[in-house]
């Protein structure tokens, strides 16, 4: 006898009353909580659960019954499918007031006391993207994760990346199919300058990949000239680390940078290019961590370091210099401190000339060396930007125990700057000002410029 077929649940009418970080918006159903994406404040909205935990639900919206003043019609045919981006469906006035709404609460949540004003550094919310990472699927088909699964969902467009990235994304799926069949089950990453004249592709697999770059190099430069190297990297040795980066990385709207624990197996051409920004020319290594957004990389640069002067600054979580570079140009010296394999030679290059110094390490590393007795000279300013993981309390601690008169926190995930913010502030400092800085327009990522001075 077979087994009864699972019934569907009954559909149900919600209000979505706010959005909630992670891209969804919040309803409610008998007091519970429950997560609905690609919906919108005061939207009424018929859905679908799709999964029932204890604390909350999440559900899929079936239909919008009365559709809110905001919502527009998304700008890329493959939204809603597509993992990458959460916001098409609102216009970006509204898109900032929910970062704005995350960001505040998260904050107060926290225990924070956010400004009465938080700035926005903004510009255009399209073609904005300077790196992506894409996958190939078993098809030969290129594209990104789709929304809570790990499919691949085929593309014909990115409107959110430089247009040169799309066309070499889609030059890629083209070759795939044809020619370079065991480039099937891989992950593509792309990126290009500021003003589309250089490109570097990577090539990332969890196994074995049995290809000539210098061949694949020449297929692609062919319908891309502005390729000017390649590198094949395996990742299978970072286990379940490299699973989710991958994952993370093949969602457009993703913090993509350094590949930590892959291993280079091939290099073609160049390995880095050269990246003006903020008025100066930045070398870019392969696989290297720079900022995402090709308009906003010279405001950002400016609402970190803009004003800022002295005898010593540091800049911890360094990567590439981009603001070390800047900080050398008003401050008499500057320490930048970086342990990333991809980004410690760029850094080195980058700050030649200048009055500065780069330091080969961790940044918990570098300040227990202080602690411990090795660094005599205080800064007159620190620069922090880590990664997703925020400080952390050890290095949150041996910050505030430096004693410098001002810190500039740049963080990229609103719940680790609130708890690390907690403790900088319990440890005497102050927030001066707040800059919501949209680097990843059309998603729920936001970036967050935090002044703080004791």
């Amino acid at each position: 006898m077979k087994p009864p077929m699972p019934v569907e649940p009954e559909p149900q009418l919600v209000r979505i009353e706010k959005p909630i970080y992670g891209g969804a918006f919040l309803a409610r159903m008998e007091g519970k909580a429950v997560f609905v994406p690609l919906t919108l404040p005061g939207e009424q909205v018929r859905v679908r659960m799709v999964e029932d935990k204890r604390g909350y639900a999440l559900a899929e919206a079936q239909e919008v019954l009365a559709a809110a003043a905001e919502r527009v019609a998304p700008g890329c045919t493959h939204f809603g499918a597509c993992g990458g981006c959460d916001y098409q469906h609102a216009h970006y006035e509204a898109q900032l007031g929910f970062k704005q709404a995350v960001l505040r609460e998260t904050l107060e949540r926290g225990g924070v006391r956010a400004p009465e004003q938080i700035e926005v550094l903004a510009a255009n919310p399209w073609a904005y993207r300077n790196r992506i990472r894409l996958a190939v699927d078993g098809a030969g088909k290129i594209g990104y994760r789709g929304r809570r699964s790990h499919a691949v969902v085929a593309i014909a467009e990115c409107p959110i990346a430089a247009p040169l990235l799309a066309r070499a994304a889609l030059a890629i799926g083209e070759m795939t199919a044809k020619a370079f069949l065991q480039l099937r089950g891989v992950d593509i990453s792309l990126f290009c300058d500021a003003d589309e004249i250089a490109l570097l592709a990577g090539i990332h697999s969890e196994r074995p990949v049995k290809i000539v770059l210098e061949d694949f190099c020449a297929a692609l430069s062919e319908k891309i000239p502005q390729l000017q190297g390649a590198e094949l990297t395996n990742e299978g040795g970072a286990g379940e680390t490299a699973r989710s980066r991958s994952r993370a990385g093949a969602r457009a709207g993703a913090r993509v940078g350094a590949t930590t624990g892959a291993a280079t197996v091939a290099r073609s051409g160049n390995t880095s290019l050269t990246y003006r920004a903020a008025g100066f020319a930045y070398r870019v290594d392969q696989g290297a961590f720079f900022q995402v957004n090709r308009w906003l990389v010279n405001g950002l640069v400016e609402a970190v370091t803009g004003g800022r002067q002295g005898g010593l600054a540091w800049d911890l979580f360094a990567g590439v210099g981009l603001f070390a570079r800047r900080l050398a140009s008003s401050f008499a010296r500057v320490v930048a401190v970086e342990s990333a394999p991809g980004a410690t030679a760029a850094l080195e290059h980058n700050l030649s000339g200048a009055e500065a110094r780069a330091v080969k390490a961790s940044t918990l590393e570098f300040l227990r060396r202080g602690r411990d007795g090795e660094r005599p000279d205080l800064p007159d300013l620190i620069v922090v930007d880590p990664p997703r993981s925020g400080l952390g309390e050890e290095t949150a601690a041996l910050l505030a125990g430096v004693g410098a008169p001002a810190l500039v926190y740049v963080s990229c995930d609103p719940a680790t700057l609130t708890r690390d913010l907690r403790a900088l502030v319990a440890a005497g400092y102050g927030i001066e000002k707040m800059t919501l800085a949209d680097l990843f327009p059309q998603t729920f990522h936001l970036e967050t410029v935090v002044h703080l001075r004791r």
